[in-house]
């Protein structure tokens, strides 16, 4: 059949980073149930699954057959997408009742995080592209997860643990911060939207920790609540801001044309969107959804587009094989 040496070559050319591609789709997954889309989130939630157990595969068979190339590729920023990528997927499948296999992925992750980040933060550099931040993404991933299955399965210990990842999250964002190359801002392909990205998912787990708490556990007193809600608040409107000036920073400086790295700008959108919508019931705050089911649909269209430069670049590069 024509055309298939070059799709091989180019999965086999494929950069570790391509795991935003789940990540980006099984957000807006999440936040499409959050809307009532619940269709629509399935398709989204089948198309992530699918693409996810290819990428998982496709690590299993690096690490036993490609070492070198392996533990080359797991030491770029890239690398954590898997540990994310497997979070987001986890969350979505325990809004479905699948707490077991949620509870697997969460564990996946857990064992992936410490080893993959490692690498990674070893492997910085002064002025890192946006990757940088998946430190921090990887990073509240857990805690999302943990406080999801939490507040559905009533365990403490997940919640305190996610906590704890929680906060954790926020001072490798930080760190990032000190790292990144602000000119990505102007110059970046698409994975300078992660600093924004960052936040939001550090919104959400906080949204998520504030709902655990009202699930019927006991994890704190009203003090430490009020905290939490009140950093959870501040990190969604500075993500908000980051996305206002990525947003503007793009419109000044175009950059067109497909990118795997632009999956890594859905994939900050759509969590921007989720994480308006579970702030507005985490906090009480009904007319946040409205703003959130905007952002929302947004990120829907340009996941729309970038899908569709993904498959005419995979179609160019089979031909041309």
């Amino acid at each position: 059949m024509p055309g298939i040496p070059g799709l091989r070559a180019w999965w086999a050319d494929r950069p570790p980073a391509a795991g935003a591609a789940v990540m980006a789709t099984g957000i807006l997954s999440v936040g499409l149930h959050l809307t009532g889309a619940e269709a629509v989130s399935r398709v989204a939630l089948a198309l992530a699954c699918v693409t996810w157990a290819a990428l998982a595969a496709d690590f299993v068979l690096r690490l036993l057959g490609e070492r070198r190339r392996w533990v080359a590729e797991a030491g770029s920023p890239g690398a954590l997408t898997a540990v994310a990528a497997t979070t987001v997927l986890g969350t979505r499948i325990s809004a479905l009742g699948r707490q077991t296999l949620a509870e697997a992925l969460l564990a996946l992750a857990a064992l992936l995080w410490p080893v993959l980040l490692l690498l990674v933060v070893r492997h910085w550099k002064r002025r890192m592209p946006g990757g940088v931040f998946l430190c921090c993404v990887a990073t509240q991933g857990l805690a999302v997860l943990a406080a999801a299955l939490a507040a559905a399965e009533r365990t403490a210990w997940l919640a305190h643990t996610a906590l704890v990842l929680f906060w954790l999250g926020l001072a490798l964002y930080g760190l990032a911060l000190a790292r990144f190359d602000l000119r990505q801002v102007l110059e970046g392909a698409g994975d300078h939207w992660v600093a924004g990205g960052a936040l939001a998912i550090s919104a959400l787990a906080g949204a998520k920790l504030l709902i655990a708490g009202d699930s019927g556990l006991y994890l704190w007193d009203d003090d430490d609540r009020g905290v939490l809600r009140f950093v959870t608040v501040a990190l969604l409107v500075l993500d908000l801001a980051w996305y206002l000036v990525l947003l503007a920073a793009e419109a000044a400086r175009p950059r067109l044309g497909y990118d795997m790295r632009r999956w890594s700008t859905v994939f900050p959108m759509g969590m921007t969107a989720t994480a308006t919508l579970s702030v507005a019931t985490a906090v009480g705050v009904p007319w946040l959804r409205w703003p959130g089911r905007v952002l929302l649909w947004v990120a829907v269209a340009v996941w729309l587009a970038v899908a569709a430069g993904a498959v005419l670049g995979a179609r160019a590069d089979g031909r041309d094989g």
